[in-house]
Formats: structure tokens, sequence, C-alpha cells
């Protein structure tokens, strides 16, 4: 389809210390669209980085809370309405610490402990926005559920378009794209240490975005952020 996809992300505020980390690792700022210099990294060579992180530069840097999705016919204006409202009625939740994590092939930042808050707010998240997404093609469904997939995970891909919503959610704001085995060590080792700066400080989600992507071959980029309000 040619048509414009969308996604709910968390999205940490433009010129926080973690939304300038994300954006430097993976080399592009999706508030402005724009690439920005990426990070270096202790061994890890610049070439390296750029291949890395190509893929997560397609989305910006964030944690999923609905997949990205076509519209079901409602318009763009209608989704963002639909965001202000849904912010209305939730409240912020607290992250804790992040920690530089291998998740399978990849690295990626996850909370130090469970966050029952941010798991409510996911699934909240992908009950109340399925109205707006559209069903999966028949391709689609076919190319996900040739994955490796549970039981409970094509379940979820076949009700709510993505496999890891509701119980199999983990909220995770990747760094990279899939490593060689003999690299991921290495990769975590040098994220690790350079997000050791940030270590100490505690996050919360404050905010939900609506980022837009155009075409396929387009990156997604912020449409609109609106701040988690109720007390």
């Amino acid at each position: 389809m040619s048509a414009p996809r969308y996604a709910i992300y968390f999205t940490p505020d433009p010129g926080t210390p973690l939304a300038r980390f994300g954006a430097s690792v993976i080399g592009y700022d999706p508030d402005c669209a724009r690439d920005v210099p990426q990070l270096a990294l202790d061994n890890v060579a610049s070439s390296e980085m750029v291949a890395a992180t190509q893929n997560p530069r397609r989305y910006g840097f964030h944690a999923t809370l609905v997949a990205p999705f076509y519209l079901n016919g409602a318009s763009e204006e209608c989704l963002v309405t639909a965001l202000d409202a849904f912010c209305e009625q939730m409240s912020p939740a607290p992250l804790g610490h992040l920690v530089v994590t291998q998740i399978d092939d990849f690295i990626a930042l996850t909370p130090s402990e469970a966050v029952p808050a941010v798991d409510a707010l996911a699934a909240a998240c992908v009950e109340f926005f399925d109205p707006y997404r559209a069903p999966l093609s028949a391709f689609d469904l076919a190319r996900r559920s040739a994955d490796d997939l549970s039981v409970r995970e094509r379940q979820n891909l076949e009700r709510w378009g993505y496999p890891y919503v509701m119980d199999e959610f983990r909220f995770h704001m990747s760094l990279t794209g899939r490593l060689a085995q003999d690299d991921r060590q290495r990769f975590q080792r040098a994220l690790a240490a350079a997000f050791h700066p940030l270590a100490d400080a505690p996050h919360r989600i404050e905010s939900l975005s609506v980022l837009r992507q155009s075409a396929p071959e387009r990156r997604f980029s912020v449409l609109a952020r609106r701040t988690l309000r109720r007390p």
C-alpha cells in the first residue's frame, strides 16, 4: 500500500537527555525528521554503527505501544484527536532506571525492574486504538505468521495485528537492529558505557506520540505528541 502508516510510540520529549542519547545512537531525530551525528563508541567502527542502526533509523528512537498500521478509513486528524482523548484519561507511568540489554539478536534499553503501570498503559493503548487500525492484509499476515511465533503470539497477531502485545508485551527501546552473534556482547558493552551517565536517572512515560510514515521507503516522524494528563 502507498497510503501512510501510523504508530503510537513513546518517544522521549525533545531535548531531554534520553532523547538526545537515542537520536545520537541511531543517527536520526524523529521530532525534526533529520539525520544527526552518530555517537562514537569504543571498539565499534563508525561504519559498523551505521549498518547496525539502519533498521532503528527507519522508526526513530522509541518504544512501541501500537505497532505501525494503516488507518481503517478514519482521517489523520481523527487519529490525533483520539490520541488527545486517550492521554486525557491516562496517568504518567514510571519506567524507573533503564539498562542496556541484549534481546535475542539486538540491543535495547529496558527497565531494570518490572513496570506494571507501563504494561497496563500499553495494553490500554492497544485496545483504545484498535478501531482505527485497518486489518492486516493477507500478505502481511502470512509474512508475520512465518516468524517463529508462539501460539499466544500468533493469536495476538490475528486479533491485534502484532504478536508482542498484552501478556507478550515487553517495553524496550531499540538501539540496534539484528547483530551477528559474535558482535552482540561488543555492542552491548560499548552502548552500556555510553549510557552510563544516564544509568542512575529514573525515567517516566509522560507523553505519547503519533508517528507517521508517508511511504514505505520513508522514515517515521513525530506527527503529534500529547501529555498524559490524568493525575
